[in-house]
């Protein structure tokens, strides 16, 4: 996935109700960016950092959108939770993700379970449909760990419910977490952090729900699918 226009550097000043960022351009003006981004952000909303902004363009309120943050020796961290849809879908139709890559036809956001929309739908004749639910992770706090999720995610023990029924319905069931920073080479949950969350993770395994987890490649130009990462 490209950014469709450059990014620009910048400062954070300070994240606040949770979609705002006080931010401090290159050139000395500040500017207030939309932050997209629900979650605690542990680690990559810490004032001063050196981020990175997309132009909103026409029509936005907020004159700037926060993608990116500079970590050290040369690592990126994306924070806009939408990305990794955008970039999983890339993926799919390029047939990249090896367990999925049989699969021609993609839908997204299809209605499944009571109340919700699977991210991806994917149908092959003479294969099991396969539902495809997508997580972004950026939390690391510990060694090369990458850790989701990094707050408590009751959406996200829900579409584990969903993912498992569908699983025992006979279709196939993948949840797939994108780690949306260069420094992790592992990947497990943070159950410390969302008990539930964890518990729901091992009855939805249990149920025959695939858990899937791949690195990004991550610069000011884009952020793509890249290897598949080891998963506690």
């Amino acid at each position: 996935m490209e950014f469709p226009t450059p990014l620009v550097p910048a400062r954070l000043v300070r994240r606040h109700r949770r979609f705002l960022a006080d931010v401090v351009l290159e050139d000395g003006r500040a500017a207030v960016a939309h932050c997209p981004n629900p979650g605690s952000m542990i680690g990559l909303a810490e004032p001063g950092q050196r981020i990175w902004l997309m132009p909103a363009g026409p029509g936005k309120r907020l004159a700037w959108s926060w993608k990116l943050v500079e970590l050290p020796g040369g690592h990126w961290a994306g924070i806009d939770t939408a990305v990794p849809n955008r970039v999983v879908a890339e993926a799919l139709r390029a047939r990249a993700v090896p367990q999925l890559a049989a699969y021609g036809t993609i839908r997204a956001e299809v209605a499944y379970g009571a109340a919700s929309r699977v991210d991806f739908l994917l149908s092959e004749p003479g294969l099991p449909d396969a539902y495809v639910e997508v997580k972004n992770v950026h939390l690391r706090r510990e060694a090369d760990w990458a850790e989701f999720p990094d707050c408590v995610t009751t959406r996200g023990a829900r579409h584990l419910a969903e993912l498992s029924a569908v699983a025992t319905a006979g279709a196939r069931a993948v949840l797939l977490y994108l780690v949306q920073r260069t420094d992790c080479a592992r990947f497990r949950l943070a159950a410390d952090l969302d008990p539930a969350y964890a518990a729901a993770a091992a009855v939805a395994r249990a149920a025959g729900v695939e858990m899937l987890c791949h690195a990004a490649r991550i610069d000011p130009g884009g952020v793509r699918l890249a290897q598949p990462l080891a998963m506690a």
